[in-house]
């Protein structure tokens, strides 16, 4: 993918923290983002989540496989929607991509933001699974800052990756339990031809439940 004179490269900002831009054709993300559509029409919807404290947060979240909430797993159960095993292979795939092998990735779960104008994503560590395999993450839609921290809080030092429509993230050894989060997106730098305003990410996780 080019952006202005020159094309975004591969990177690994932090030990275990791979960035590959452009790693989904533009076919394949038009046919996620439909499929993020028709998740949210069954039984499940899309919803904002609230925090403990009584905070909600500005995202709009789905879960597949697994239900998570602030701060533990729920599931499976019927109520709940499937992970389907094409996803499941495509975290797959986006492993042997980053590290040149899936090392037996199983996910059972997989968190679906949406990122409406205005919305963020505070720091925080993905720690309530049992299990240390990677995080996938698929970026679709607008461009946003996503800064990766380190393991200790939520300050400095951190590195700040723009993900793009396409791009896949992939963070675990021992950038696994880095505090992230995401406080920038770029309203309507989406492609009009995906046929989305905001944006939507995904990751896939394997609880160890």
């Amino acid at each position: 993918m080019m952006e202005g004179l020159f094309p975004r490269e591969r990177a690994e900002p932090a030990p275990g923290a791979v960035h590959v831009p452009g790693w989904l054709p533009f076919d394949r993300q038009r046919e996620l983002v439909a499929a993020c559509r028709d998740f949210g029409r069954g039984p499940v919807a899309y919803r904002r989540t609230e925090l403990p404290g009584g905070g909600v947060m500005s995202v709009r979240s789905l879960c597949l496989g697994r239900r998570w909430e602030p701060y533990r797993y729920l599931g499976p159960d019927r109520n709940l929607l499937e992970l389907p095993d094409w996803l499941v292979a495509l975290g797959r795939a986006a492993l042997v991509e980053a590290y040149g092998s899936h090392d037996g990735f199983a996910p059972d779960t997989a968190l679906v933001n949406f990122y409406a104008d205005g919305a963020r994503m505070g720091m925080h560590q993905d720690k309530e699974e049992r299990s240390g395999a990677p995080v996938v993450s698929l970026s679709l839609g607008d461009t946003c800052v996503f800064r990766l921290g380190n393991t200790e809080d939520r300050g400095r030092p951190y590195t700040d990756v723009e993900l793009a429509s396409g791009d896949l993230f992939v963070f675990g050894g021992p950038s696994r339990f880095a505090y992230h989060g995401v406080p920038k997106v770029y309203a309507g730098t989406a492609d009009p031809a995906l046929g989305l305003a905001g944006r939507l990410n995904i990751t896939l996780r394997e609880t160890g439940l």
